[in-house]
């Protein structure tokens, strides 16, 4: 895959050309050769430089002031090559933050919006409600649009309900595709801004700050290869939860990542969007108090099985000058920004003898002298954040993305944090699982009534899958809320989704989604956010009931539905085939289909068994390993179910072979086995990313399937106990390999969803 466009010097980023130069001969000198200073520092940054379109304050009003239109322009291109020039986008800074009109006759149609982001949004809001067609996330029904677009029967103005709009997880970087280029982060700013996003998490690149500054605090540049782990996990690294794991780095890798992040933030700017860069909150390698005279730290402990980085007390005067040292060279490659995000002891760690508000409030000032007024994100998350750290902070810079807003009952987000503003969040897929469905019946039962709350602190939405590019019509309607000024039904929504996302209205295609909304799309909070996974995918366990050991352990809907809206989305007139969205949605509702069949026919297996039945048993996993075949082979029919595209991505990283396969080896591991033994075993993170994919259906868990189900039947056949398997041992041997995959998708989806659905028992009526 070819690189990214500008490179980052040796020793000196261009970008650090404007900045004071006493500050960027700290910043340019690193350490010296043989030598280090314990708890030297830059001196305070200057004054950042404002961005254009924000301020220092995210919630107040943008300044109206024009912009320039050509990057959403572009963006309108890529998004719709055909019908782009049918738009006519017009900057509007004046009509108040967040708002956009569109109007326009046929052909000729005019979007007006404060930014860059926000006239995409109208765009996404016309293709929605009055073309007919759908760009999701992923799969579209843009082919079907009409060479000539239709008038806008009257000019309709929308405005934002909420001021922040807030998308990715920490862990988003992770499972979604720590390799990727930057086309495919461009797209998918791209779509964030068609659905209404103003804040998106930059990740990217973000291990080079730290590896520039903590040159200049006792560490050489090998040590802090060794410590950065791979890109694959560098999401719980910057979480304080682990550290070396995949690497080590190159420094060109994270050169390369850097400018890749630098590229990604530049883009969320000049669409007037706030790129969300990751502070600094004291997370350092071993042995930093030692190096560093007047530096305390603390350890944080055990995380699944992973030592925790250290901790360094953010009240001792050694942090302030390594957070201006890492804000300094941050700065030097991604710009400013206004958002930063920190969630300092994130499940766990060690709070020793320190004071959480003083660090809290200490951590805060390191960030606000770096970038003065800057809001900090912090997740809501089990029991964060506490009490004591909101006692220690100026709150009215504080938004807390709340995880969990759909998951419990009982909630009163106001009390728990004292009124500090806080976004409403989902998290609906956990490590990137491939299983359909989403609370959405509860953010509509919520989203409203907690706005309306007369204390209400609601100030936005929080989009936090852990990983993206699964469920766009849970995408699509979580996005709605910040924008719909009334209450949204949710059958008469999924009744136009249905109608939008194959291009025409289609009385199959209704049934089909009217399926999937009562079943998967209607789960409720309590327990759970997301959906369960499959048990073709979990470790093999005649009594397992689930992938994941953090996910349900049961079906969380009727798998009738499914296994209906199935039938129904193969009964959608043959014209409307054609569109990527409907090969998506047929492929993954087969897979859905399959997938909870594990859970009907694991059972028989396991009876069969116990009852000494060789006969049913052998007939029973042949059926097993049949629908299995089945699975690898519809989910080889689309190109986002494919392994081959995740490991060519790693792999295109790599500068020679070794560092090809070390970068592999990092995909993979995060697909099974995930870290070390104690991890995947003690932690119980081993299949924490399962997902069914074609390649990792046929690679690992069919050949995980027939070695159990082979050591069972030598059991039966010799009348004694089954022989143990190494499962850790087998899973990181798939983990260690090379072998190659297909990165493009081959076979016909319909006929292989027609041969899922022939395979499975028909549903009961509805």
């Amino acid at each position: 895959m070819p690189r990214r466009g500008r490179r980052l010097p040796a020793t000196r980023p261009a970008a650090l050309a404007a900045l004071p130069a006493a500050l960027l001969a700290v910043i340019c000198a690193g350490p010296a050769p043989g030598a280090t200073a314990p708890g030297a520092g830059p001196p305070a940054p200057a004054a950042v430089r404002p961005l254009e379109g924000t301020s220092a304050d995210s919630r107040a009003p943008r300044a109206a002031a024009t912009f320039d239109t050509a990057p959403a322009r572009a963006a309108l291109q890529r998004l719709l090559p055909r019908h782009a020039g049918q738009f006519t986008l017009v900057p509007d800074p004046a009509a108040g933050a967040d708002t956009f009109t569109v109007s326009g006759t046929s052909g000729a149609i005019t979007v007006r919006g404060s930014t860059g982001a926000t006239l995409l949004t109208g765009v996404g809001w016309y293709l929605q409600h009055v073309a007919g067609a759908d760009i999701g996330w992923p799969g579209d029904s843009i082919g079907m649009l009409p060479a000539r677009l239709p008038a806008v029967p009257a000019p309709v103005t929308r405005s934002a309900q909420v001021p922040h709009r807030y998308a990715l997880n920490d862990t988003d970087d992770g499972y979604s595709g720590p390799y990727r280029t930057f086309e495919e982060h461009q797209r998918q700013i791209d779509l964030l801004a068609l659905h209404g996003i103003n804040e998106v998490f930059v990740q990217v690149g973000a291990e080079y700050p730290y590896y520039r500054a903590l040159q200049r605090f006792g560490y050489s540049a090998e040590e802090l290869r060794q410590w950065v782990p791979g890109p694959g996990h560098q999401s719980w690294w910057l979480l304080q939860n682990l550290s070396g794991f995949g690497g080590p780095v190159s420094e060109r890798l994270m050169r390369e990542r850097a400018e890749l992040g630098g590229r990604i933030a530049d883009q969320l700017r000049g669409l007037g969007m706030t790129p969300v860069l990751p502070g600094y909150f004291g997370t350092v390698p071993p042995g930093f108090a030692t190096r560093n005279t007047g530096a305390a730290t603390v350890a944080q402990g055990d995380w699944a099985g992973f030592d925790r980085p250290d901790w360094l007390d953010p009240a001792s005067p050694v942090f302030a000058k390594l957070a201006a040292a890492y804000y300094a060279e941050q700065r030097a490659v991604f710009g400013d920004s206004t958002m930063y995000r920190m969630s300092p002891l994130h499940e766990g760690g060690q709070t020793g003898t320190v004071d959480v508000g003083a660090a809290a409030g200490a951590i805060q000032d390191a960030l606000h002298a770096a970038h003065p007024g800057a809001l900090w994100a912090v997740l809501g998350w089990q029991d964060d954040p506490t009490a004591e750290l909101l006692a220690g902070v100026d709150t009215s810079k504080l938004l807390i993305l709340d995880g969990l807003s759909d998951r419990y009952n009982r909630l009163d987000r106001e009390a728990r944090w004292g009124g500090t503003p806080y976004a409403m969040g989902t998290i609906y897929n956990f490590g990137g699982h491939t299983t359909i469905g989403a609370n959405t019946s509860v953010w509509l039962e919520r989203f409203g009534p907690w706005r309306a709350k007369g204390n209400s602190a609601l100030a936005g939405i929080a989009y936090l899958p852990e990983a993206t590019g699964t469920n766009p019509a849970a995408f699509d309607l979580f996005t709605d809320l910040a924008w719909d000024p009334g209450p949204i039904d949710q059958r008469a929504w999924f009744a136009g989704f249905a109608a939008r996302r194959y291009g025409r209205p289609d009385a199959a295609a209704a049934a089909a989604w009217e399926e999937l909304r009562k079943g998967p799309y209607s789960t409720s909070s309590g327990l759970w956010s997301e959906s369960q996974d499959s048990l073709f995918s979990a470790r093999p366990s005649l009594s397992a009931v689930g992938a994941a050991y953090w996910s349900p352990k049961s079906m969380r809907y009727s798998a009738g539905s499914v296994r209906r809206a199935l039938d129904h989305l193969l009964e959608v007139d043959p014209a409307l085939r054609g569109s990527s969205a409907y090969r998506f949605d047929l492929v993954d509702t087969a897979r859905q289909a399959l997938a909870n069949h594990s859970r009907v026919l694991l059972p028989k297996i396991k009876a069969a068994y116990e009852a000494k039945d060789l006969t049913r048993f052998r007939a029973l996993t042949a059926e097993w390993q049949d629908g299995i075949r089945l699975l690898d082979q519809v989910t080889g029919a689309d190109p986002n179910f494919l392994l081959g595209t995740w490991l060519a991505r790693a792999r295109s990283w790599g500068a020679d072979r070794a560092e090809q396969d070390r970068y592999e080896y990092d995909a993979r591991s995060l697909l099974s086995v995930w870290g070390g033994r104690s991890t995947s075993e003690g932690g119980f993170l081993h299949d924490y990313a399962n997902r069914e994919w074609s390649g990792l259906v046929s690679e690992l868990y069919a050949r995980r399937w027939n070695a159990h189900f082979a050591a069972l039947d030598e059991a039966l056949v010799r009348g004694a106990a089954p022989r143990e398997i190494d499962w850790h041992a087998f899973e990181e041997e798939w983990a260690r390999r090379t072998t190659r995959h297909p990165d493009r998708p081959s076979g016909d989806p319909y006929r292989l969803a027609t041969a899922v659905a022939a395979a499975l028992p028909a549903a009961p009526a509805g």
